[in-house]
């Protein structure tokens, strides 16, 4: 993996841009000192490091398009960093550029009940917006497995999902508005409290665009009453394709569960050895399926779930009697991740869809993509919806293993592609799948979606060396404008 060829000149003027950077933001909202970068130097993807030149603090919306205006006269890239929990390497630095960080934009500025929206702020995280409305018997419902960690910002840059979203949609069906700063320092309103807006879809553009075309600094999202009556029910089965036949099957039947999740072996051992959920121990493959709704139509479906299942060859059945052991279902869940951690020095969190259909063929040829490469893989997924986080066990002490790991998950990226899926379901493409878009776009596609970026970003300032595998200038690419009466977008409001 490579990153663009750092621009010397303004590696040069280093001193006099965080200088420049200090006269807009006061005190310690300017850090350039290389102790105190280290803590910036990668997100979640730790396998790729750099320094960057300097990281801002900014305080309030003014302050983000002072720093971009000046790091736009200066020619600075700007690389925004929300909770730095990406899994994709979205928010690595770069060695010529600063990193934006919200991480002082974290408070919830209004709740609107009546028309069931909350306005936060980019740093604000997930589960905070829940907890914030929870007094009341409101949610909102996407809930990525780090949202006591991510932030709602990196949530929008990404489209975050979470094991929920198979009813309730990802982050882009819970949008309702942002407000976001240009690399100009143009501060724009997109969408707001109302269902729709009119013209193009640009929130939809904004939505999952991973810190290319604008920096957030204000969040709109849809808040939802809480159901009646919620129950979940593990399933273990003999092996993973009777699992993913089980979860075909539901889903043909035309049930709609809330979430319908699945772990194979080693997933479910490493989890239930650190939460002690409460999962079997004996079995190749575990569903955790939750139904909401009225009380009546829950029971049923549980039943009916049951019954499937069975049919499919279910071995283990248990469903959750209170409102205590369905979060201790999900409490194992929710931690398969850090589980994995215990059990191996390293490992890859991957991330790509499938047609459901294809479910047992993919995990098929997953393990036999793991004895080819000598690594194990543990998988944790939402099958409900054909999002897969195969996670890819390794040393990167051991020579020749990071490289392994590297090339093993690219087959299953490659795989997820030829039987009709993306390359990603919600944590996004930064660098770790940037090389692998040919795969899934043509030249004229990828050169299509740039255009898009020159649109918002004509020097190419933003997050540069993510997404795409080769940056063309805007000029080549002919370019687009969002100003006013240069194209026919909607009269967007500055302020």
């Amino acid at each position: 993996m490579q990153m663009p060829e750092p621009d010397r000149s303004v590696q040069d003027r280093a001193p006099e841009i965080v200088r420049g950077l200090r006269s807009i933001l006061a005190g310690e909202a300017v850090i350039a000192g290389e102790a105190e970068l280290r803590a910036y130097e990668c997100d979640g993807l730790t396998a790729y490091k750099a320094l960057p030149m300097a990281v801002v603090l900014p305080s309030t919306t003014e302050e983000v398009a002072r720093v971009l205006r000046f790091c736009k006269s200066q020619g600075v890239k700007v690389v925004p960093r929300g909770a730095g929990t990406s899994l994709s390497g979205g928010t690595l630095p770069l060695v010529d550029g600063i990193v934006l960080g919200l991480g002082k934009f974290n408070s919830v500025l209004e709740i609107d009940f009546e028309n069931r929206c909350a306005v936060v702020q980019p740093g604000v995280t997930n589960l905070a917006i829940s907890q914030a409305v929870d007094h009341a018997g409101f949610y909102y419902a996407p809930d990525p497995s780090s949202q006591i960690a991510c932030s709602i910002g990196g949530n929008v840059a990404e489209n975050a999902g979470g094991v929920h979203c198979l009813k309730y949609g990802v982050t882009t069906n819970n949008l309702l508005g942002v407000e976001l700063v240009t690399m100009e320092g143009e501060v724009l309103r997109i969408g707001g409290k109302g269902l729709d807006a009119e013209g193009y879809d640009l929130l939809g553009i904004v939505t999952g665009s991973e810190g290319l075309l604008g920096v957030i600094t204000e969040v709109t999202v849809r808040i939802l009453r809480k159901p009646e009556t919620a129950r979940a029910v593990l399933i273990g089965f003999p092996s993973n394709e009777q699992a993913g036949d089980c979860v075909a099957k539901v889903i043909g039947a035309g049930i709609i569960p809330g979430g319908m999740e699945m772990m194979d072996k080693p997933a479910i051992r490493a989890t239930e050895d650190f939460v002690h959920a409460g999962y079997p121990l004996d079995v190749e493959a575990l569903l955790i399926v939750e139904l909401d709704g009225p009380k009546a139509e829950v029971d049923h479906l549980i039943e009916t779930v049951a019954t499937i299942a069975a049919a499919c060859g279910a071995v283990y059945t248990r469903a959750s009697e209170n409102e205590d052991e369905r979060l201790t279902f999900w409490a194992g869940r929710k931690a398969a991740f850090p589980a994995i951690g215990r059990i191996s020095p390293d490992y890859f969190c991957m991330d790509g869809t499938i047609p459901r259909h294809r479910l047992p063929e993919v995990l098929t040829r997953m393990a036999e993509l793991s004895a080819k490469y000598g690594l194990r893989v543990a998988n944790v997924f939402h099958a409900g919806d054909g999002n897969l986080h195969p996670l890819i066990l390794y040393d990167a002490n051991a020579p020749g293993e990071l490289e392994k790991a590297e090339e093993f998950g690219a087959d299953i990226l490659r795989l997820c592609v030829e039987v009709g899926g993306v390359l990603t379901g919600e944590h996004g493409v930064g660098v770790e799948k940037r090389d692998l878009m040919p795969a899934m776009f043509s030249e004229e596609d990828l050169k299509q979606q740039q255009r898009v970026k020159c649109a918002f970003d004509p020097e190419g300032l933003l997050n540069p060396g993510k997404v795409f595998p080769v940056l063309h200038r805007c000029a080549e690419l002919g370019r687009m404008h969002i100003h006013r009466g240069q194209m026919p977008f909607p009269d967007l409001p500055r302020f």
